[in-house]
């Protein structure tokens, strides 16, 4: 817990939002929307469990009264207290063990995911999980699997090695499900993966309703990220597996999932999720907070907010600024946004490339600004290079500030744009240096574009309207918990997976064996 927060007893609305690396120790597009939630509803009593690095992150954000407690739970830093179980009990843990990994590496034994993934819940919170995959043991069951006839990773040849490696990285990425979940009121998830841990538990034990809103498909980003990891291919396959199996339960158990846009439907769609169960919310911006950006810069500039990150494509912007700068040498491109822990090695590759171009003297990284309003006034363009976004803050607000907008094609983009802004593929710097120079050179095609933005913001995408569809969907949440509990789906759910548990396990006994 951190500061004054305390937990208080109260008749108003519950909701625990479950965040990974973002609210309420960051800044960025998800902590922007999660802060203009709390602050929205002051009538709801809001509850912070946050997955976070070391859990010696301060908080970046000014919590309101109304946020009754913050927790935390760190992936990584000293390792959780308790001690590896002995003798039967650890040949049983091992058991649960092997089978939530087969679950992860043969698609046949999927179905078996809820059964090993609630198993492995009950010993993360008797202390046990982690401190017994620490152990060799641990290491070696994986080595066993990863070697069984008919998985594809047999013919990778994994080592004890890697299963060291993929071993730790599970324990990790695991800790989470060691929170004390909510029994009461709803749990809202701002991403998957993750976050979504406590929120599933809650549920399992306790039968609390779970929200689901994801901003950029998490598992999605995961495929994308590990591209660049360093790990063997037995290991990513792992991992992998698990965010994928992850997203498969959440959709699963979701009470409802609210993506932000059309293209993330898509995604909840394929991954299992119910239609009836799905609910688009866009993001909105308060256009009173966010004015007509005033007098464009007089010297041709591009302009572009967000966090120092692969995953926003800076490097395709840097090159795109390239070409516009061989047709207009005044031009320059301004850089807006912090760069995070980790993020140090990505920012001086994308400075090198701009040396390497001949524009690093045109090419500001500003760092982070005060008022994020400055980054949209600065350019006579705003620009977003994104290989993945969901519906995003820094489009819809400089959109709100009349700015007309050079976009990638990902996430919800278009829908946001519609007609008022020019979207180009991703990874595709040509396309983008010709629309930059389309809007570069016609003065007036910018100003009705700025204008047109700004009113399709005004009519579609406010934040009164997203803060009162959330205020619904929380109260019709906790209102079906008023249900009869033998009408609650979640409660059949669970003796179906008691009934099946036994056998299951001792099928993976056998293996073992």
């Amino acid at each position: 817990m951190h500061g004054p927060l305390a937990e208080t007893a109260s008749d108003t609305p519950s909701v625990t939002l479950l965040t990974e690396g973002t609210y309420p120790h960051s800044h960025g597009g998800v902590s922007v929307w999660c802060d203009q939630l709390v602050q929205g509803m002051p009538d709801v009593d809001f509850r912070i469990i946050a997955v976070t690095g070391t859990g010696r992150e301060s908080l970046a954000w000014d919590l309101p009264s109304h946020v009754r407690s913050v927790r935390t739970h760190p992936l990584w830093g000293p390792p959780p207290a308790g001690r590896a179980p002995r003798g039967r009990d650890l040949r049983d843990l091992l058991t649960a063990y092997e089978l939530f990994l087969l679950t992860l590496l043969d698609p046949d034994q999927e179905r078996h995911f809820p059964r090993a993934f609630y198993r492995l819940a009950e010993y993360a919170a008797a202390g046990t999980l982690a401190p017994a995959l620490r152990g060799e043991a641990a290491a070696r069951t994986l080595v066993r699997l990863w070697k069984r006839p008919g998985l594809a990773t047999a013919a990778a040849r994994p080592t004890l090695h890697d299963a060291l490696l993929a071993t730790d990285l599970l324990e990790h990425a695991l800790r989470p499900l060691a929170a004390d979940p909510p029994a009461e009121g709803v749990t809202h998830a701002v991403s998957g993966g993750l976050a979504a841990l406590p929120g599933l538990i809650a549920h399992h034990r306790h039968g609390t309703p779970f929200l689901l809103t994801e901003h950029g498909i998490y598992l999605r980003e995961r495929y994308l990220g590990f591209r660049a990891e360093p790990y063997r291919w037995p290991v990513k396959a792992l991992m992998l597996g698990l965010f994928r199996m992850l997203a498969v339960e959440s959709y699963r158990v979701a009470a409802l999932v609210t993506p932000g846009n059309r293209y993330n439907r898509r995604w909840e769609e394929h991954g299992g999720t119910p239609p009836e169960r799905i609910r688009t919310v866009y993001n909105g911006v308060d256009p009173a907070a966010f004015p007509p950006a005033g007098p464009e810069p007089d010297v041709p500039t591009l302009s572009w907010a967000g966090r120092v990150d692969p995953i926003k494509g800076l490097e395709t912007l840097i090159r795109a600024f390239a070409l516009v700068r061989a047709e207009i040498p005044a031009a320059r491109l301004r850089l807006f946004g912090g760069t995070p822990r980790g993020g140090e090695g990505y920012r001086t590759a994308c400075e090198k490339l701009a040396a390497e171009l001949g524009v690093a003297e045109a090419v500001v990284f500003e760092g982070r600004v005060e008022d994020i309003r400055d980054a949209y006034a600065a350019g006579n363009i705003v620009m977003l290079s994104s290989i993945s976004e969901g519906f995003p803050f820094t489009l819809i607000e400089a959109m709100s500030c009349g700015r007309a907008t050079v976009s990638t094609d990902v996430g919800g983009v278009r829908e946001a744009v519609g007609d008022s802004g020019l979207v180009v593929p991703p990874r595709d710097p040509e396309s983008m240096a010709k629309a930059a120079l389309t809007l570069l050179n016609d003065p007036g095609t910018r100003a009705r574009m700025g204008e047109a933005a700004r009113l399709r913001v005004i009519e579609q995408f406010t934040l009164r309207q997203t803060i009162n569809a959330f205020r619904d969907i929380y109260r019709d949440l906790a209102d079906s918990r008023r249900q009869p509990a033998v009408e609650r789906p979640w409660r059949r759910r669970q003796r179906a997976l008691q009934r099946e548990d036994a056998p299951a396990m001792a099928m993976a006994a056998g293996d073992a064996g």
